[in-house]
């Protein structure tokens, strides 16, 4: 509880408390960061907030992170290869290592599992699309090593039988259970660089 019951900051540490690794105590260490530092911290973050929460949105096609006024890099028809990914975390990860340099797809999550083989809110379809349309040599399904994730991989390759183009995955390197997120950059090159052709069934 805080002293005098200053309403305002109880709710901004409920809210910051929600944000990942973050708990309450770390919560309220941080709000009183910012209210001891108004000018520098806290003016700057609400008007970098507001124009996040205005003008970053996410694409419908390849699920990255855009200007909502302006195109997706993903319109880009010149694209040999698509690395698919469960979120925009998994994404940053890799781009840090510079192991790859090609275009990505965010999926925004994985499947529980395989029964009714529905996408389940996932931009599966739009990957297809992709595909299809572009100039797309291979696929590289980089989802993590959990049941999930390689439930989701496994529905994707169903999925892109039929384009005929080429799909491979991540190699050893990847432990089983490992989540894309948290490997280091040799466990990632590793994965990358000795990644195998999926065989369709």
């Amino acid at each position: 509880m805080i002293s005098n019951n200053v309403k305002d900051i109880e709710d901004l540490i409920k809210i910051i408390s929600k944000l990942p690794g973050l708990g309450p105590k770390s919560a309220k260490r941080i709000v009183l960061k910012l209210i001891n530092n108004r000018e520098e911290l806290v003016k700057p973050l609400v008007n970098t907030l507001a124009q996040v929460y205005k003008n970053v949105v996410r694409c419908k096609i390849c699920g990255n992170l855009k200007s909502s006024n302006s195109d997706c890099t993903c319109s880009n028809k010149n694209c040999e290869q698509i690395c698919v990914v469960e979120n925009i975390a998994d994404m940053w990860v890799i781009q840090s290592s510079g192991i790859y340099k090609g275009h990505y797809h965010i999926l925004g999550g994985t499947l529980p599992n395989l029964e009714g083989k529905k996408d389940n809110g996932l931009l599966v379809s739009s990957l297809i699309n992709r595909v299809q349309k572009n100039s797309v040599k291979e696929v590289i399904l980089a989802t993590s090593a959990t049941i999930e994730g390689q439930t989701t991989a496994h529905y994707i390759h169903d999925r892109l039988k039929a384009t005929k183009v080429k799909i491979s995955k991540l190699a050893q390197g990847v432990p089983v259970g490992g989540e894309i997120e948290f490997l280091d950059d040799g466990t990632l090159y590793s994965a990358f660089k000795n990644r195998s052709s999926v065989v369709n069934d």
